[in-house]
């Protein structure tokens, strides 16, 4: 039994090095900043990274002593692609919805009790949306794209999501109470899109949009997000019409796409 636990923590942490490497891209990490932003020891660290490197995993740089992800992660990458297809349907009409509204377009899934962001499309207005990179995950409701999503399911259901992430988002994002996203959820069932109020930070507002699957299921959103002064009543209509035109848009896709496989 102590085996399996030990081997289950072990697992566990290597998976956090494969993660960390996978949120910071091809540019990678050197092993100092692997082993504070996991947390470990610099001899577990070391030990965990070598392991994924000879088996292919990881790679290291010898001239700038960086890892970065190698060819399995890029083969299991590819194995589990089909769960991204939406995304990649998505890419032309999210970047469109960038250069159109000139602000930041983020593309994010839904994954259990977490949203995770698949995507982001910065347009051209200078002051531009950091808080989300492709790869982080959120609890579901946090954000406007993940409240979108939240505002799709049943009451039941939110109640569940509610109770099982209060916890975390009390911790990371005290702002996201049960009453906020309640209310949140109300107005986007009102109105069919989303705002996000500066919750997450006062002058940081978004909208946004759920999108469904070929079975009518909520899988996704698209948000748009900028600062307060850029989200006039006005343009948060006009940008959350929009929206509505964009995710019927890739749901019309993902059922063309479905269409085809099941011929």
């Amino acid at each position: 039994m102590r085996a399996e636990v030990a081997g289950a923590q072990t697992l566990r942490r290597g998976l956090m090095v494969l993660r960390l490497l996978t949120r910071v891209g091809p540019g990678g990490l050197r092993m100092g900043d692997i082993c504070r932003q996991v947390a470990l020891t610099k001899a577990t660290a070391v030990r965990l990274t070598q392991a994924l490197v000879d088996e292919g995993f990881v790679l290291k740089d010898p001239a700038s002593g960086r890892y970065r992800l190698g060819p399995e992660a890029f083969a299991v990458g590819l194995a589990a692609e089909p769960s991204y297809e939406l995304q990649r349907l998505a890419a032309p009409t999210l970047r469109a919805l960038a250069t159109e509204s000139e602000d930041t377009v983020f593309f994010s899934v839904l994954h259990g009790y977490e949203t995770i962001c698949l995507s982001r499309d910065e347009g051209d207005f200078p002051i531009r949306n950091q808080l989300l990179k492709p790869g982080d995950r959120v609890p579901l409701g946090v954000g406007a794209g993940g409240c979108a999503l939240l505002a799709a399911m049943g009451d039941a259901e939110v109640a569940d999501v509610l109770a099982h992430t209060r916890t975390a988002r009390a911790q990371r994002y005290p702002r996201c109470t049960d009453a906020a996203l309640r209310q949140m959820i109300r107005e986007t069932r009102e109105h069919g899109w989303c705002v996000l109020p500066g919750l997450l930070l006062p002058d940081s507002w978004a909208v946004a949009a759920v999108v469904r699957d070929h079975h009518a299921q909520p899988v996704a959103a698209i948000t748009v997000a900028a600062i307060r002064s850029r989200l006039a009543p006005a343009r948060r209509t006009a940008i959350g019409q929009r929206l509505l035109q964009a995710s019927a848009e890739v749901t019309r896709l993902a059922l063309a796409a479905a269409d085809r496989r099941a011929d």
